[in-house]
């Protein structure tokens, strides 16, 4: 017979209890442990993800950078542009040449624009004028920044081209070119000029018939379309060219040796002081 004492019904009951603490705290540990390995396992997996975003992002950020400072590179320009997107236009109206001395006017436009064309029916007279005189080089910037506005025939970008290609293949015409596109000048919120509608208005203002031809047949956005893109870019991206009003890029905008110019062209008399005070 064992000597051991019996074990009461309360000694039974609290080594149950005793029991079932030890059973809960062994639980307890093992769901902290599990706890600690499953959060390794997320901040080691996030850390995963977080390099491979950096691995993918940040070249894009660099290809974004380098986009932004070099729109123009790798695209094909009219020989008579220059590195800013610009057209030049010297004294003797000859796209591509400049007056040696003279005030640098720049003109940023979209042949969408309907201020723009404001801005050409107000403006075109004393800028020829002071252009014809020597007393500035007109330095044209078509862009396209209103193809939106064009029911998705890209209007903006298709004259755009259109405007260089002319410059590249007809540099003689390109001032006159210029000036019928906004005597033609269609209305926002509509389709446009088809390719066939600008080559006839460039045949109009005495651009050759094999030029215009190739106009009607797509080969000035096929050519220049790129550089279109790349000098509006070049543009909407210039913080030295944003509204002051609004922070953003607009058209028309207007240059005086390379800097903004905020003055009332509405009054043409107002453009012709300000290129006689920067000529000093």
């Amino acid at each position: 017979m064992s000597n051991e004492p019996r074990q009461t019904k309360a000694d039974r009951r609290d080594a149950a209890r005793a029991e079932a603490l030890a059973l809960r705290e062994a639980q307890a540990k093992r769901d902290k442990r599990n706890r600690a390995i499953t959060i390794g396992a997320l901040v080691g997996g996030l850390a995963v993800l977080i390099g491979a975003f950096l691995w993918v992002f940040i070249p894009a950020m660099n290809q974004k950078e380098t986009q932004k400072t070099a729109p123009l590179t790798g695209v094909t320009a009219p020989a008579t542009a220059n590195d800013t997107g610009g057209i030049p236009v010297g004294a003797d109206g000859v796209a591509g040449t400049s007056t040696e001395g003279a005030v640098e006017l720049g003109v940023y436009f979209d042949y969408m624009c309907p201020i723009c064309g404001d801005f050409e029916q107000v403006n075109s007279a004393s800028i020829d004028e002071m252009r014809e005189a020597g007393d500035i080089t007109l330095v044209q910037h078509p862009v396209a920044i209103l193809d939106r506005y064009s029911s998705g025939s890209q209007f903006s970008t298709r004259s755009a081209s259109a405007s260089a290609y002319v410059a590249e293949h007809a540099p003689e015409q390109f001032n006159a070119f210029n000036e019928a596109m906004f005597a033609n000048q269609p209305e926002e919120n509509t389709a446009g000029l088809t390719d066939a509608q600008i080559a006839e208005i460039a045949k109009a203002a005495g651009v050759p018939a094999e030029v215009a031809d190739k106009i009607a047949a797509g080969d000035a956005v096929k050519e220049f379309g790129k550089w279109a893109e790349g000098a509006t870019n070049l543009a909407t991206q210039n913080p030295d060219l944003a509204n002051p009003k609004t922070g953003g890029f607009g058209t028309p905008t207007i240059t005086i040796d390379g800097k903004r110019w905020d003055g009332n062209w509405t009054d043409p008399a107002e453009l012709k002081k300000a290129v006689e005070a920067a000529k000093g």
